[in-house]
């Protein structure tokens, strides 16, 4: 039996591929978990559908991604911490911390976006990098000051 490959399969091919199953494995495992379908012209339609849409999602989601992060090359946030006489902070400033101090300038982004290697712990100025996409990666700039 001829299916469509919905999804990229380990075992068979990738995305799109027309590949010969078995059809009890077509029937019992790949139609009914819609990770293929049968490749008749009708389904081919459907899915040459489906990947325009996709493809047009995905352009959608990556103008927007670049627009935020224009936005974010033009933003500093400033947070205020507490620090000891040699500029140690008491704690640290974390990605939940440059999360919030955005969320106050108006941009709102999730703090697993936020690339820090390691907390950070003393005062000073930080180029703090946010990953927006996998391909489209913003820089803030963030002020760690004496509260």
């Amino acid at each position: 039996m001829k299916v469509v490959l919905r999804q990229d399969q380990e075992s068979l091919g990738k995305r799109g591929d027309v590949v010969e199953v078995a059809p009890g494995f077509a029937r019992n495992f790949l139609l009914p978990r819609r990770l293929a379908l049968e490749a008749t012209p009708r389904n081919m339609k459907i899915f040459q559908e489906e990947k325009k849409m996709e493809a047009a999602q995905k352009r959608r989601e990556k103008k927007e991604a670049e627009d935020l992060a224009e936005k974010l090359a033009a933003v500093s946030c400033t947070i205020a911490a507490e620090a000891g006489q040699d500029e140690k902070l008491f704690g640290s400033v974390t990605s939940m911390d440059i999360a919030e101090a955005l969320k106050k300038e108006g941009i709102e982004i999730d703090k697993r976006k936020v690339v820090l290697e390691e907390p950070i712990k003393s005062l000073g100025i930080y180029h703090v990098p946010i990953k927006l996409l996998p391909d489209i990666t913003a820089e803030v700039k963030v002020w760690v000051v004496k509260a």
